[in-house]
């Protein structure tokens, strides 16, 4: 995808990025093109592109229409709009203008072909924007592009076999050390509810175990749910809701994105990254609805729905990771349908306790165009997990407050670590975007990124 952008050539078009307001300055500097700009109707509304004809010497130009505060999202349509050709920003962007242009228009030349045997057309290319920083968005644009494929391939080829091997691939790298706990191994070193959750499938559940960095830096650790396939289990789903269940390890996927991010940058920070792989299958030795199971911390949780397993599986991986008492621990889950009723598709819901964190990672998400919705940690719900026969239940009395409950379900199982925030994303674009196709979709790990890189920044900076 980066071969989208490329070295200064001579021959580049010229493309203006102009507002609204600044279009009367353009037309009157360019005379010669105003009455075109005014016959074609073209008033810079946001990634409308108007091409500029030059006679028998091409294009005179391309005009793209950005809103007041432009985002990365105003040049993502481009690459597919314009001409096969090489394309220059004019006049030279700031710093990080340029950077979210170059990353806006190589996430515009995404496309998910690994099923597909016709070549993908041409697209247009850009000239690199002078001041953009290539190292930020080569990193950002593979970390993207590494959530979505994973995300999109079907559960035949990424189950948690796959998944954790992407894990080590991704872990060597970057000279990462990578562990992978499988089957009755699980069992042996006390992760019972992985175990539990995966043993029904042909593939055997493993943890996913990385670390990187100095030991002595400050812990960061990311815990992402990788459930490849969710049937249901027992309590099955209807096919309408398992159509997509191949995206149920998103959260996983999104963990490793942003892993991708911080060792690519090579963040100040001892990084530890945990992903349960697991598939939620139906066989005879399959756990069940009732039952009541033993976790790695200690607590009993009887099983009220088999449907909700990602909770399970994070919950014996956060509190592994909470042993070891981060400075901050996060994880990222496709948990709960409630949270998509409650803020849509397009915006993760936040769950932490630390509202300086949370009011930062609002920030930096607003700034790097990457949102995000903060919902509150009620603690009176926690009365819905309530089992007569176990510490806790896994599913709450009820339909209310889904996504509150499953969030406290897992805040059960943190401790020891200084800040924890749960991400309940659903990793998916329902409807195409500019840069933005149907399909795998990485959410919140840009805003993420902003914030690690301004409170651990490498030597030299991030």
């Amino acid at each position: 995808m980066i071969d989208c952008l490329t070295e200064d050539q001579p021959a580049a078009v010229p493309l203006w990025p102009v507002t609204p307001a600044e279009l009367a300055l353009w037309r009157s500097r360019n005379p010669n093109q105003a009455a075109w700009v005014g016959q074609c109707g073209f008033e810079a509304a946001p990634g409308r592109v108007l091409l500029l004809p030059g006679g028998e010497a091409g294009l005179f130009g391309v005009l793209l229409g950005l809103p007041a505060e432009p985002d990365l999202w105003s040049y993502a349509g481009l690459a597919q709009a314009l001409p096969e050709g090489l394309y220059r920003l004019v006049p030279e962007l700031a710093p990080e203008a340029a950077s979210a242009a170059a990353l806006g228009f190589a996430l515009g030349t995404y496309r998910f072909r690994r099923y597909l045997a016709q070549a993908p057309a041409s697209l247009a290319t850009l000239i690199w924007p002078e001041a953009a920083d290539r190292a930020f968005v080569e990193r950002t644009l593979t970390a993207v592009s590494l959530v979505r494929d994973l995300v999109n391939t079907p559960a035949c080829d990424m189950g948690p076999v796959e998944l954790a091997q992407a894990a080590a691939t991704l872990a060597a790298a970057h000279g990462a050390a990578c562990r992978i706990l499988v089957g009755e191994a699980l069992l042996r070193e006390n992760f019972p509810l992985i175990h539990a959750v995966g043993r029904a499938a042909a593939q055997e559940p493993r943890l996913v175990d990385i670390t990187w960095g100095r030991a002595d830096a400050p812990r960061v650790t990311l815990v992402g749910k990788g459930v490849c396939f969710d049937s249901g289990g027992l309590d099955i789903k209807p096919a309408s809701a398992m159509a997509l269940m191949k995206k149920d390890m998103g959260g996983a996927a999104n963990v490793l994105g942003l892993a991708h991010m911080i060792m690519a940058a090579g963040l100040n920070l001892r990084l530890r990254v945990l992903i349960p792989a697991v598939e939620n299958a139906i066989a005879g030795n399959a756990f069940r609805p009732g039952d009541v199971l033993a976790s790695r911390l200690g607590l009993s949780v009887e099983i009220g729905n088999t449907d909700a397993e990602g909770r399970l599986v994070l919950a014996d991986a956060l509190a592994a990771a909470d042993e070891e008492a981060p400075a901050l621990l996060i994880d990222c889950a496709t948990l709960t349908g409630a949270a998509r009723v409650a803020v849509g598709p397009d915006l993760p819901a936040l769950f932490t306790d630390d509202d300086d964190f949370a009011a930062a990672l609002e920030r930096h998400g607003r700034a790097v165009a990457d949102p995000l919705w903060r919902l509150p940690l009620f603690e009176p719900y926690r009365s819905l997990l309530e089992s007569k026969i176990a510490d806790i239940n896994n599913a709450a009395e009820g339909s209310f407050a889904g996504a509150i409950t499953a969030a406290l379900f897992l805040k059960s199982f943190v401790k020891n670590a200084r800040s924890w925030a749960h991400f309940d994303l659903y990793a998916w674009n329902p409807k195409a975007r500019p840069g933005r196709p149907v399909g795998g979709e990485a959410m919140a790990i840009r805003a993420l990124f902003a914030y690690l890189a301004q409170r651990y920044p490498a030597s030299g900076g991030a």
